[in-house]
């Protein structure tokens, strides 16, 4: 599921997605864009703090290709001789819970004599298709936190999954974030929601920082070695996503970002009573709107697949290709509007804050621009509208709905909007929505534990956000 998984994130460019499926609660996005997401709160970190201060002994989470229903601890492994507390290592462990109930019932262990029972009841608790385990290591490179280094590594029982490793270096620089990155075998979601396995993903990234205005800027380098494959077995095989293809690929993304505020209160907030999140006490009516242009250079495999994507596209930006030498270059404008409105200052008991928000995304403008084009040439020949030339001009809509419900719980809902131009009526529907219930850490100003839940993908996780609007 989307990283932190609001529709609010992502502007121009993909961000990571929070998912059960590996221990440290990550998946990669396609395209495969580059890193530059910023430090984020790990998963054994999350999962330390809701131990520690949330009364939580176990965090659950479940996903369909990881049998089911599962609980996940962490211990955390003391270094006495380290100064600072700038040395952060745990063992995080998981058991499936679903799946020990499925092989019990399976191996008629209830059906047993007493005496019997206990013992192989020990025998089937030895099965390490039950568990998982995975070590993460964060070390803090100076004193101020400014350069992250940590190292994971996960192991899976039973044989349907490999051990997953990961390097990551974040370096905060005074204007920009540098992030370098190696993960294998790294795992990836792909436009149509399947799970995708490459061998060898890595990356450098450089990113400044966005303002609320103003100009920002996205670099970054990734490679990728070996042929992807589907993550689930259950899955029906299908076409590996051009830009998972080996191979190197350089991106460079610019865009100018313009926020108006159409009403804010003025009113005062209650006198001496802390907002449930600082970032959500102000009431208001405003909207954004982002306009850039990106450049992508491939060599690889990576580029043969990605110039057949947009051929199929109707793709009309910048573009070179040389088969030859299997490089391409190719270069587009983007734009994307928002629309936000929150009403209550979020805290009052009931009912103090209701808060929407929508965004419109348009990823190509040289396809905007050619359907439009089409589109009106078939006006003024009295001709009927392309269906191709619609559905270039319509952007990819998200929305997302907050409402209070009592104290800091808050319950959530975001989706993507599908028109369906085909059918007469244009029937529209919700395209992977994912539900949320969010409880609202007071005291750390702006954090919060959020349990969501995906019926597309049947995934369930609990984890937190700190600093997110």
């Amino acid at each position: 599921m989307k990283k932190l998984r609001w529709v609010m994130e992502g502007e121009f460019w993909e961000v990571d997605m929070s998912t059960p499926n590996t221990l440290q609660g990550t998946a990669l996005a396609v395209p495969a864009a580059g890193v530059s997401r910023g430090i984020r709160l790990s998963r054994p970190k999350q999962i330390d703090f809701m131990q520690r201060f949330m009364a939580a002994p176990f965090v659950p989470s479940y996903s369909p290709h990881h049998h089911g229903f599962s609980l996940q601890r962490v211990l955390t492994i003391p270094f006495p001789f380290t100064t600072n507390h700038n040395w952060f290592a745990t063992l995080l462990g998981q058991f499936n819970v679903q799946k020990l109930m499925s092989v019990v019932k399976e191996s008629g262990v209830l059906q047993e004599p007493k005496s019997s029972w206990f013992q192989s009841f020990k025998k089937q608790l030895s099965d390490t298709s039950l568990y998982a385990l995975g070590f993460c290591s964060e070390i803090s490179l100076t004193s101020d936190d400014n350069n992250i280094l940590l190292f994971s590594s996960e192991g899976y029982g039973g044989h349907h999954h490999t051990s997953r490793n990961k390097a990551v270096l974040h370096h905060k620089l005074p204007h920009h974030n540098l992030t370098v990155e190696a993960v294998s075998p790294g795992l990836f979601a792909d436009k149509a929601g399947k799970y995708w396995d490459v061998p060898l993903w890595a990356a450098i990234g450089l990113a400044s920082l966005a303002p609320d205005s103003g100009a920002a800027y996205h670099l970054s380098m990734h490679h990728i070695g070996g042929m992807p494959k589907l993550f689930s077995e259950d899955d029906h095989p299908c076409e590996v996503p051009p830009t998972l293809l080996p191979g190197l690929s350089l991106k460079a993304a610019f865009a100018y970002k313009h926020n108006v505020d159409f009403w804010r209160s003025e009113g005062r907030q209650l006198k001496f009573i802390q907002p449930y999140d600082i970032f959500l006490s102000n009431p208001h009516i405003s909207a954004s709107g982002i306009v850039g242009a990106t450049v992508t250079a491939s060599h690889g495999d990576n580029s043969i697949g990605l110039q057949v994507e947009h051929d199929s596209q109707g793709f009309r930006g910048f573009r070179l290709h040389a088969p030859a030498v299997k490089c391409a270059l190719l270069a587009d404008i983007f734009a994307s509007l928002t629309f936000t409105a929150q009403h209550g200052n979020y805290q009052r008991l009931f009912l103090d804050l209701t808060r929407f928000h929508a965004r419109l995304d348009f990823p190509s403008g040289s396809n905007f621009l050619s359907g439009a084009t089409r589109l009106a040439q078939d006006l003024i020949n009295s001709q009927q509208p392309c269906l191709g030339a619609l559905l270039a001009i319509c952007p990819k809509a998200s929305i997302s709905l907050q409402q209070q419900i009592a104290g800091p719980f808050s319950f959530r809902v975001d989706s993507r909007v599908v028109i369906d131009l085909k059918n007469r009526d244009w029937h529209v529907s919700m395209d992977e929505p994912v539900f949320a219930m969010e409880y609202a850490l007071q005291v750390l100003g702006s954090a919060k534990a959020v349990a969501w839940y995906s019926p597309k993908h049947q995934e369930f996780m609990v984890e937190l956000r700190f600093f997110e609007r």
